[in-house]
């Protein structure tokens, strides 16, 4: 059952559509294969481009976060429409910064200026945590996310709405990297990837714009904010 089937208030759709764009970067009850399947279409992108020397690869991500300073467009625009966000899990809220633990993947880096696209790719799971949203009566919760860093990057989430689930796998963001900034590595070791424009997906615009009657309301590619990804690289 997909989520245009399920009856809601008007305001708890409001919450559902623009919670897309409440967070970072993917995932479903099937994450592994969406993570496949996305990342073999990558490959095939960039096949005909030869491969660069990569600035990293990490053959299994074990640790790290995401985290996603929110547009203040973005946080006047759930004012407005009375919904309460909140953490599942392992996530924070704290300011205007979301945070969400990394559980695995991996990751490999070329050099921006080499020309490979995406110059970023694999798969990064953030298991076990998520946002929440309330609007009235009705409750959101986004969870489970994986960023892909295909071509575009898309975040997916498993969608359920006052404990039901559904959607998995629904593509809530397009994760805009012509902003990213070079790589860097901190004094920890870990590989930062900061600059990313977080911007509601087409599909999560429609839904909204859709449900609520009000074409043009929320503009494919909405930003919601800017990501920043902190990836341990030691062993």
């Amino acid at each position: 059952m997909t989520i245009t089937k399920i009856a809601l208030k008007r305001t708890g759709v409001a919450a559902v559509a623009l919670s897309a764009a409440l967070t970072m970067a993917a995932c479903s009850s099937d994450s592994g294969s969406s993570a496949s399947s996305s990342t073999s279409a990558a490959a095939a992108t960039s096949s005909t481009v030869t491969n660069p020397e990569p600035v990293a690869t990490i053959a299994q991500i074990m640790g790290g976060d995401t985290a996603v300073a929110l547009d203040s467009g973005f946080l006047d625009a759930l004012t407005s429409l009375g919904v309460t966000p909140g953490v599942i899990g392992g996530a924070t809220l704290e300011g205007t910064t979301l945070d969400f633990p990394i559980t695995g993947g991996t990751a490999t880096v070329y050099p921006k200026d080499s020309g490979y696209r995406p110059f970023v790719q694999g798969a990064i799971f953030h298991q076990g945590s998520g946002i929440s949203l309330t609007a009235g009566e009705n409750v959101i919760q986004l969870e489970n996310f994986v960023v892909v860093p295909s071509k575009p990057a898309i975040l997916f989430a498993d969608v359920s709405v006052n404990g039901q689930l559904a959607a998995p796998s629904f593509p809530l963001f397009n994760l805009n990297g012509t902003t990213l900034e070079p790589i860097t590595v901190d004094s920890s070791g870990n590989a930062i990837l900061t600059g990313t424009q977080v911007e509601v997906s087409p599909a999560a615009a429609e839904f909204l714009n859709t449900t609520l009657g009000a074409p043009g309301a929320v503009p494919d590619n909405f930003l919601v904010g800017i990501a920043t990804l902190t990836i341990p690289t030691g062993s």
